[in-house]
């Protein structure tokens, strides 16, 4: 049985059923309180109930079984690897490839290339081996994976500690006022629609600065930096701010260039390695794909 574990970090008492709600994004607020019931989430090693009030320090449990479908197979896709050693591989993600598989994406996923290539970490059981933070589908560029569980847990620690710094190009609609910007604005579930996020004054701490790289007619090209990594970050404060990314159809109008997805790619990763304290830093050219949108857009 796989197991997923997450340190309660707030000094803010909270229900555990309404907590887990922002962090299981595909599991309903119903679904989770049957898993306490049936004491497939635990508090510290022990059953709890669904009204427990959570404190800073709690460590969570989460046990559940991976479908029998979804045994993972190594497969031969060709993947852009940056950089590899014994403990890790930094990936330059293709725009459109799945990280990991999923019962829509049972393969042709990052994973199961990466395993055709080496041996990941287990942390994250048989489906998401390795995967240290994710990118989504339609998102290109920079990704780091842990070959081993020591990596894998170091680097777990240094992005919750804010010690991986991470940059993006971001292609969006309309002209940004000031060159240089940041958006400080919680995101959590949106209640409205559980597939999406949203800016909500409940919600966790966002933080997104940005900075203008190019401007164009009714479009702006902006490098956004994370400090936070919550789930759609840069797609959610941009449309905060009225200025959604290019081609995301989920939070931004309908009618929109044909870019196949957000135009959005992970341009820059930088920390320190792990294992040796080495500083790593890696960064990647605007991908051709946004090039080729922004030669047919108006200066």
């Amino acid at each position: 049985m796989e197991q997923k574990k997450i340190i309660y970090n707030s000094d803010k008492s909270e229900r555990i059923d309404k907590f887990l709600q922002q962090e299981l994004i595909d599991v309903s607020r119903t679904n989770i309180q049957n898993l306490i019931v049936d004491g497939y989430i635990k508090v510290d090693g022990k059953p709890t109930k669904t009204n427990f009030k959570l404190k800073n320090g709690n460590i969570i449990t989460i046990y559940y079984k991976e479908p029998e479908e979804l045994n993972v197979v190594k497969q031969n896709i060709p993947v852009d690897i940056v950089y590899e050693d014994n403990d890790l591989i930094i990936v330059n993600k293709a725009k459109g490839m799945v990280v990991h598989p999923s019962p829509g994406h049972k393969d042709g996923t990052l994973v199961n290339a990466l395993l055709f290539h080496s041996k990941l970490s287990s942390i994250n059981g048989t489906v998401r081996p390795g995967i240290v933070h994710r990118i989504d589908k339609d998102t290109s560029g920079l990704l780091v994976v842990a070959k081993n569980d020591k990596a894998h847990v170091k680097l777990s620690e240094m992005i919750a500690n804010k010690e991986v710094k991470r940059k993006y190009y971001a292609l969006v609609h309309g002209s940004i006022k000031h060159d240089y910007g940041t958006i400080d604005a919680p995101i959590a579930r949106n209640p409205k629609d559980r597939k999406e996020m949203a800016v909500i004054d409940e919600g966790k701490p966002s933080i997104t600065h940005f900075k203008v790289i190019d401007r164009f007619e009714n479009y702006t090209l902006v490098e956004c930096e994370l400090e936070t990594g919550r789930t759609h970050q840069i797609r959610v404060h941009m449309k905060y701010i009225n200025h959604p990314l290019v081609g995301d159809l989920v939070y931004g109008p309908r009618k929109t260039l044909n870019t196949n997805g957000q135009a959005l790619h992970s341009k820059s990763i930088e920390f320190n390695h792990p294992i040796t304290d080495e500083n790593l830093h890696f960064e990647t050219e605007i991908p051709k794909y946004l090039l080729d949108i922004m030669d047919k857009l108006d200066k």
